[in-house]
């Protein structure tokens, strides 16, 4: 084994005898938790959701490897099946931002489309971005990934939505705004809210 990839950087040797930078990180990650827990309790009253997906409790859920790097995420409504996904997902990537994405698959996906394609005005002015890769699980806004419905104009926009096998409708907010998300989150969710709610009238 070549001995040169166990060295460590000079960054790399302060950091690992600092036990204070991962007690700051598992400080930060906790108030994460925090914050999503509120706001499963803000979402339970903002939007109506069908009966199956509303029964299921909201999810907060952590890893440390997305990208090489941790994460938290809270999901409600969270209905998933292999077919059939109607899901809010509010993301912590650290280092990088906090994100909200609607996403739909199958018979939601099916119920939905309409009522997006009406709000194409709206969510292209309020800044959300449309999912165009063939993965659905992907949470970077990187440009194989994401792109700003600013960006298109209405016919793209109605190909990409009637022609994906699931819809994804996200907006990023940058970690400087940690202090107002709470808001942020709370008024990004009740817009997303009016596109589910064409599935239960």
């Amino acid at each position: 084994m070549d001995s040169a990839k166990l060295r460590l950087s000079a960054e790399e040797l302060r950091l690992v005898t600092d036990p204070g930078f991962i007690l700051t990180k598992n400080a930060i990650i906790e108030k994460v938790y925090v914050l999503f827990g509120i706001l499963a309790d803000d979402f339970r009253d903002m939007i109506i959701l069908p009966n199956e997906v509303e029964a299921m409790a909201p999810k907060i859920a952590r890893g440390e490897n997305y990208l090489g790097l941790p994460y938290v995420m809270l999901d409600y409504p969270r209905g998933f099946s292999i077919e059939n996904i109607m899901a809010i997902r509010c993301f912590f990537w650290w280092g990088n931002f906090f994100s909200i994405t609607l996403h739909m698959k199958g018979s939601y996906r099916n119920l939905c489309s309409a009522a997006i394609l009406r709000h194409f005005s709206m969510l292209s002015a309020l800044e959300y971005s449309l999912a165009i890769s063939e993965d659905e699980w992907h949470h970077h806004f990187g440009e194989d990934n994401y792109r700003p419905i600013s960006a298109m104009d209405e016919h793209e926009f109605r190909l990409l939505v009637t022609g994906h096998p699931y819809i994804k409708i996200a907006k990023v907010f940058p970690l400087s705004s940690w202090e107002n998300m709470r808001i942020l989150f709370g008024k990004a969710y009740g817009e997303l809210g009016l596109l589910i709610a064409q599935t239960v009238k």
